[in-house]
């Protein structure tokens, strides 16, 4: 059986805008996935599960089968290479970026790497609600690290009044249209927008990076609070965890209908605003016997994976959609259109458009 590519997400945003605070809840809400936390930085490692694990120069155990890596951009590949090895059981990779580091490069790497166990996972710009104008002012390049984002994470919204965090969102969408825009308090993200959280076990015996931070609502016995390494500075509890949903929409499609791979590029090419991931299976119909597609679309990036149909298994298209203020109608009636015509026959003609997104495993 084909391994999965692993993805890779890239976290940027300059300093203080709260990353680290995104990583270390990423970290603690995974829900049971495995992150290979990557941090990108020439100076000190301020992430919690650092400073628990003592500070180091490579890897660190985090628990839960978490992993992290202090690297520079030289090192990122072998680090790439090792944590998607199948012994480290890795889910997703997070590459947190230093705070003057330019993502575009980071982005490059993983776009270009020849390992065939790295899946690009976005770029998720996260930007400083409270400090914005300032920031821009010191580094204008923000506006073009907008530009190439997949998704942008608008932190710290506690601290901005409504008619601010308006003229922040319209100058985001003017540097990246179409680009989801997420309003977020002390970096919390829900993780299902990233990446699939798998369901936690219970597990025995020595307690994980996860318990040590779990706050359990309002028991008072974890509310304490923890600083923030990237200079967010909130001192929190997670009493605002179970809002996270409202923070973007999922949406599911069905079809038992074959879909039209021209029709459906189509609807790929001119994606609607604030739509960041699509994932799921697609039947193109095809007289081949792997034509149960994979697909993996985030932001710009687009990657279908060819794979035989189980024994018995009812064939169909489902797919999940996520983004930030989605028109679930305008999204169905889009995919409604892409529905194959009775008499039509997918050939290699009219797939060769979704053959041009297709990597064929090694």
């Amino acid at each position: 059986m084909t391994r999965r590519a692993v993805p890779v997400i890239v976290l940027a945003g300059f300093l203080g805008s709260g990353k680290t605070t995104v990583l270390n809840h990423l970290l603690r809400s995974g829900g049971g996935t495995r992150i290979g936390a990557v941090v990108n930085d020439f100076g000190s490692i301020e992430i919690d599960a650092m400073v628990i694990a003592g500070q180091v120069d490579s890897t660190v155990s985090l628990g839960n089968g978490c992993l992290c890596c202090a690297v520079d951009g030289s090192e990122l590949d072998v680090y790439l290479e090792r944590l998607t090895r199948p012994s480290s059981r890795i889910d997703v990779i997070v590459i947190e970026a230093s705070g003057l580091a330019e993502p575009q490069e980071l982005v490059r790497m993983i776009l270009a790497s020849e390992n065939p166990d790295v899946m690009y996972g976005g770029l998720v710009e996260v930007v400083d609600a409270a400090e914005f104008e300032a920031v821009r002012e010191r580094h204008p390049e923000i506006d073009r690290h907008l530009g190439i984002s997949d998704l942008v994470v608008l932190n710290k919204t506690d601290r901005a009044g409504e008619d601010r965090l308006e003229r922040i969102t319209g100058h985001v969408t003017a540097c990246a249209p179409g680009t989801p825009v997420v309003r977020a308090e002390y970096g919390r993200v829900d993780p299902e927008l990233l990446f699939e959280p798998r369901p936690s076990t219970e597990r025995v015996g020595q307690l994980s990076f996860e318990d040590l931070f779990r706050d359990d609502g309002g028991t008072g016995e974890h509310g304490h609070g923890h600083g923030d390494g990237d200079g967010d500075g909130h001192e929190h509890g997670d009493g605002h965890a179970a809002h996270l949903h409202s923070a973007y929409d999922s949406r599911a499609f069905t079809s038992a209908e074959p879909m039209s791979p021209r029709r459906l590029m189509d609807f790929f090419d001119t994606r609607p605003d604030g739509l960041y991931r699509v994932k799921g299976y697609i039947d193109f119909g095809t007289a081949d016997p792997r034509n149960k597609y994979a697909v993996h679309a985030v932001g710009r990036f687009l990657r279908f994976s060819p794979e035989p149909w189980a024994e018995g298994e009812e064939r169909g298209t489902q797919l999940v959609l996520i983004g930030s203020g989605i028109d679930a109608a305008t999204l169905a009636k889009a995919l409604d259109a892409c529905k194959d015509a009775p008499d039509a026959v997918a050939d290699e003609h009219s797939m060769w458009g979704v053959l041009r997104y297709v990597r064929e495993p090694e």
